[in-house]
């Protein structure tokens, strides 16, 4: 590593929960070299958390059209990416790369050290994500890191909004809740809280959306529909606690540090689960459709009251 100011890249594509599973390892880079230059090679909607939360100084965007060349065998370079390349001292990639085509064509530009890491776990070995992303540190000495994503943007509230999050999509409806059952919730919210909702979706949520938001009234109601990563990670980071599936969103929830509630459908949990002392996991054999309301309200009751 470079003695003066090293330059670190980062590599990184896949959804919000990835990206997410991988802030432990980015992080764990941020201590262990903490004059470095930390860039991020990722899908900048989503990398740009990094950046907000302090544990990256830049992100430039994986899409990028030259970046063909790399994936191709004995491919085109672009010189002004082998250029940008060769300027980092180390580059850890996360890419799916079976046949190290991506890495046999760094390697023409690299002069630093290249590190692999794998695209996703091995699910037959069902070690959790974070440690599995956070594995490839150990060719540097990072061992023991904390293996738990921690996101902060800026001072958390000391007195925390009295907004419960809800999140009633995910990326598969197959991970979902009925919306059913979430009117029926929100109702008993309403009724017998008072508590203010905060309902957090993008495209795929839309209708769903607009429709739980009709049953709330205008005064204790929010939407954050179709909002940057970042500012929503602000309004999140101020609600007193969050209830949503198996997602992405979760995952940023949990690493933002709120009280969370979980609803899992059939994921590995070992695996996937968000991580953190304030998560809580809600699952039935049977299935995410068979959760009752009842046992909802109940272990949010006891969440926000023993958080």
């Amino acid at each position: 590593m470079s003695a003066t100011k090293p330059k670190i890249l980062v590599i990184r594509g896949g959804a919000i929960g990835d990206f997410i599973l991988t802030l432990p390892a980015i992080a764990a880079l941020r201590r262990q070299y903490p004059l470095a230059h930390l860039e991020v090679l990722g899908y900048p909607h989503i990398a740009q958390l990094a950046v907000a939360g302090g544990l990256a100084d830049r992100v430039q965007p994986i899409e990028a059209r030259g970046l063909a060349g790399f994936f191709a065998r004995d491919g085109r370079l672009e010189p002004d990416l082998m250029d940008y390349f060769s300027e980092f001292d180390l580059v850890i990639s996360y890419l799916y790369d079976p046949d190290e085509i991506f890495k046999t064509n760094l390697r023409r530009c690299l002069f630093g050290q290249f590190i692999a890491g794998p695209h996703r776990p091995n699910e037959r070995e069902f070690i959790h994500a974070t440690q599995v992303y956070l594995k490839p540190l150990e060719r540097l000495a990072i061992f023991d890191a904390d293996s738990v994503p921690h996101l902060a943007l800026g001072s958390r509230p000391s007195t925390l909004d009295t907004t419960l999050a809800l999140h009633p999509g995910s990326g598969s409806e197959s991970k979902n809740w009925p919306e059913a059952k979430w009117s029926e919730f929100i109702a008993r919210l309403i009724n017998s809280t008072e508590l203010n909702l905060l309902l957090v979706g993008g495209e795929a949520e839309g209708g769903r959306l607009q429709r739980l938001a009709a049953t709330i009234p205008p005064e204790r109601r929010q939407l954050a529909q179709n909002l940057p990563l970042t500012k929503l990670a602000q309004y999140l980071q101020s609600c007193a606690a969050f209830v949503g599936h198996d997602s992405g969103i979760s995952h940023l929830a949990a690493a933002l540090g709120l009280r969370s509630l979980i609803l899992w459908a059939d994921t590995l949990e070992e695996i996937w689960r968000p991580q953190g002392e304030q998560v809580v996991i809600l699952q039935e054999l049977t299935g995410v459709a068979t959760i009752s309301v009842e046992k909802v309200v109940n272990e949010l009751r006891k969440l926000v009251r023993d958080g």
